[in-house]
């Protein structure tokens, strides 16, 4: 059995003024709402044996504000294919994961890490693909299962989605912006 747990990188400013995408910083919301992913990654008792990021620059601050909140760090591997990766790119960086980790979390971006729930996830597989389908928001965190000895071996439709969390279900302060 394998664990894949995937977290979107959380709010960034587009106030910054960076000449490249791949410099935007988080915001101060963005902040809050990973440490509080960070919180309940730590109260639901979530592991990681392995851990495969963006190195683009807000993932990066993602990940040190959820390590506060969740109280350790994680020591990532920065991998350059998950910036901006399409669903099929984001599952050949799985299918590379070592088979020694049981548990693994990718940090990334959307619309690849929504559109790899929905390739793994099965039409119809219930209440949480359903939220995956209508938005992936800044700072999410979803976790499927497989059936499987290898992560070679994960493959479309075999995954089951056991957890869908937005910082906005862990703290009302942390949904969408009022327009």
């Amino acid at each position: 059995m394998k664990t894949l747990t995937l977290l979107r990188h959380a709010k960034s400013s587009w106030d910054d003024t960076v000449s490249r995408d791949f410099d935007r910083p988080l915001n101060g919301k963005g902040r809050r709402a990973a440490e509080v992913i960070g919180r309940h990654m730590r109260d639901a008792g979530l592991a990681f044996d392995h851990v495969v990021a963006s190195p683009a620059v807000r993932v990066g601050e993602t990940l040190d504000a959820v390590e506060t909140g969740y109280g350790r760090t994680f020591a990532p591997a920065c991998d350059r294919r998950i910036y901006l990766a399409s669903a099929a790119t984001l599952l050949d960086v799985v299918h590379d994961l070592p088979d020694t980790a049981d548990s693994a979390l990718l940090v990334g971006h959307n619309p690849g890490l929504e559109d790899l729930v929905l390739m793994l996830v099965p039409e119809g597989a219930g209440a949480l693909r359903t939220e995956v389908e209508a938005k992936y928001p800044t700072a999410t965190l979803a976790e499927m299962t497989f059936d499987v000895a290898r992560w070679r071996d994960v493959a479309e439709r075999a995954a089951t989605l056991t957890r869908f969390v937005r910082p906005r279900d862990l703290d009302p302060t942390l949904g969408p912006d009022e327009r």
